[in-house]
C-alpha cells in the first residue's frame, strides 16, 4: 500500500491557506460574502455569491478544479469540473476565516448597499 493510500487527488492536505480572507480582494481594496480554499495550492477566494468571484477566476486561471468552504462550521468540498459536491479529506489548519472576521468582510470596506451588488 502507498503512502497516499486514502489520498484524494487534486487535494494536498499539506499546503496551508493563503491567508484570512480572498487574496484578490485584499490587494484592490475589494470585500467578499463567504470564502473558499483552493484544495491543491491553498489559495483563498471569495465565493461567487461575492463581486469579484475569486475562487472560479482562481480555479479557471490555473486549472485547480477542487474548493471547500473556508467559513466556520463547514466543512464541504465543490468540484468545478462537474459542478457538484464531493469528498475530500482533512486540510491543513486553519480550516476556516476567523469567527470574529464576519460575513461580509472586511467590514471597513463592506458598502451599506452590499446586498444589491452581489451575485444571486
Amino acid at each position: 500500500m502507498s503512502d497516499n493510500a486514502g489520498a484524494v487527488p487534486d487535494i494536498d492536505p499539506t499546503v496551508p491557506p493563503s491567508g484570512t480572507g480572498c487574496a484578490e480582494c485584499a490587494a484592490d481594496e475589494g470585500w467578499w460574502v463567504h470564502l473558499r480554499r483552493c484544495t491543491a495550492c491553498g489559495h483563498i477566494g471569495c465565493c461567487d455569491t461575492s463581486p469579484a468571484q475569486h475562487a472560479s477566476a482562481h480555479h479557471r486561471a490555473t486549472g485547480h478544479p477542487i474548493i471547500r468552504s473556508f467559513e466556520p462550521g463547514e466543512t464541504w468540498f465543490y468540484d468545478y469540473r462537474t459542478s457538484d459536491f464531493v469528498e475530500g479529506q482533512e486540510l491543513a489548519p486553519p480550516t476556516s476565516r476567523p469567527s470574529d472576521q464576519g460575513s461580509p468582510a472586511p467590514r471597513d470596506r463592506v458598502p451599506d448597499n452590499w446586498r444589491d451588488l452581489i451575485h444571486r
